[in-house]
């Protein structure tokens, strides 16, 4: 469906605009959307992020700063969404040993188990997109994205 009907609009100022328009409407159509899969494992995209974030560097630890760093929605609580995840046994939380001022952070095997849950519900989404557009139009795509970017 085009932008002009999901959100019942003739024109736009000119083709920048519609853009921009687009771009909000489908990352929030993806965060929906992929908000969706994760509902029913009680976690929010934050959470799911922070979780692989944390796997990634799995087995070492991770502070909370790192996940910060590269976290998606850069304005995430990342301290509430980590009392969320370990308040689940999704990860622990260590003193570092080196500096007592900051935590270790470590993905648990519950949370190994439901990232591997998760994963199935993605791919399944992923391959959705993939029966919308091709290999080579996800990857101009993602190029383009980043030439808005800058």
């Amino acid at each position: 469906m085009k932008i002009e009907q999901a959100i019942n609009q003739r024109k736009f100022k000119d083709d920048y605009h519609k853009i921009v328009v687009n771009l909000l409407f489908t990352g929030n159509w993806l965060r929906d959307a992929l908000g969706a899969n994760l509902k029913e494992h009680g976690l929010l995209p934050q959470h799911y992020n922070a979780l692989r974030i944390i796997k990634g560097r799995h087995p070492d630890p991770v502070s909370a700063g790192d996940i910060k760093d590269v976290m998606l929605d850069k304005a995430s609580d990342v301290t509430r969404l980590l009392d969320k995840l370990e308040k689940l046994e999704y990860v622990q939380r260590r003193l570092c040993p080196h500096n007592r001022r900051k935590m270790d952070i470590n993905i648990t095997p519950q949370g190994l188990k439901l990232l591997s849950d998760v994963d199935v519900l993605m791919d399944t989404f992923y391959d959705d997109l993939a029966d919308r557009i091709t290999a080579a139009e996800a990857a101009v795509l993602s190029d383009l994205l980043d030439k808005v970017r800058g």
